[in-house]
């Protein structure tokens, strides 16, 4: 069984390059794989192994950067491991959005416990925001949450504006930090009621009972597992060959999905010169397994 975590630190972090070799290391030597993102205003990772070996990784990791708490933190479980290596990288920002922070300084009622959000979404003057990617937002979300249906998080303070000041907003994602960055936004051009859901829908989906859920479906995850239901459990989707999309049972039963190669959102889309060239790679993926044999991007569900 192997551990996933994931957290978000907003601080001032310094020499950059050098704590990335520093913390490519530590990976490295305690057998974990995932991604951290490291920047000026702080970081931003998830990572997998064995449950000790993760608990070692994030305490040194903790003491190089001058960490005493994550702003959030999750933990999940899987019967393999998500990830495929270790990758620390420097950017820019942690979640790009022309908008640098060293701190999050926010008041603490702006954080709504996953108990508490039921009651806040049912009010209907509230503008509840999914900030997250269209085709994360196909796979499930909030009923009567509105998506922006923007694919690049830079392009994400431009809708924010033509929302109404005076107007409550409840927003949510992944981990909560999309939304960590979104609100200090709205905040600094004088939005008054900015709430979002603590931890985001990882953490909700872990406290709340599938019975007593305003959740409808499942939650994209970056990582080999796809999607996560109720619990933190493995979900149902898988990934598109083609098109790198997440794919539903429902879609597997389309003619236009073929393993590999196509699903319903690119079937139309993609070059006969791509199909062909996806089909190959599909063959060795067949072959591959016939023999017992690991592939690249090897999967442990189908």
């Amino acid at each position: 069984m192997f551990t996933i975590f994931g957290f978000y630190k907003f601080q001032k972090i310094n020499n950059l390059r050098k704590n990335k070799k520093i913390l490519n290391n530590i990976l490295i030597d305690n057998n974990i794989n995932g991604s951290i993102i490291i920047s000026k205003e702080g970081l931003n990772g998830s990572i997998s192994g064995k449950k000790n070996d993760v608990r070692n990784s994030i305490i040194e990791l903790k003491k190089i950067l001058a960490v005493k708490n994550f702003d959030s933190f999750n933990n999940s479980k899987s019967e393999f491991n998500p990830f495929y290596k270790p990758k620390v990288k420097i950017k820019k920002e942690v979640v790009p959005m022309d908008l640098k922070i060293s701190k999050i300084i926010k008041k603490k009622y702006s954080y709504i416990e996953p108990k508490k959000w039921n009651k806040l979404i049912n009010n209907k003057k509230i503008f509840l925001l999914d900030a997250r990617k269209p085709f994360e937002n196909k796979v499930g979300s909030f009923k009567r949450s509105i998506n922006p249906d923007i694919n690049n998080f830079r392009e994400f303070p431009k809708y924010l504006k033509k929302l109404k000041k005076d107007q409550p907003i409840a927003m949510f994602c992944t981990g909560g930090i999309r939304c960590e960055k979104a609100s200090v936004y709205l905040e600094k051009k004088g939005f008054k009621n900015v709430y979002q859901l603590k931890g985001g829908i990882l953490n909700y989906l872990k406290k709340i009972k599938q019975k007593n859920s305003l959740w409808k479906g499942e939650c994209f995850v970056f990582d080999n597992r796809v999607s996560l239901k109720h619990g933190l459990t493995q979900g149902t989707y898988s990934i598109c060959g083609g098109c790198r999309e997440p794919v539903s049972i429902k879609d597997k039963k389309s003619k236009k999905y073929e393993e590999g190669v196509t699903c319903p959102n690119c079937f139309n889309k993609l070059t006969k010169v791509q199909k062909s060239r996806f089909r190959m790679r599909q063959s060795q993926v067949y072959k591959a397994k016939l023999s017992g044999k690991k592939y690249n991007f090897q999967k442990k569900y189908n």
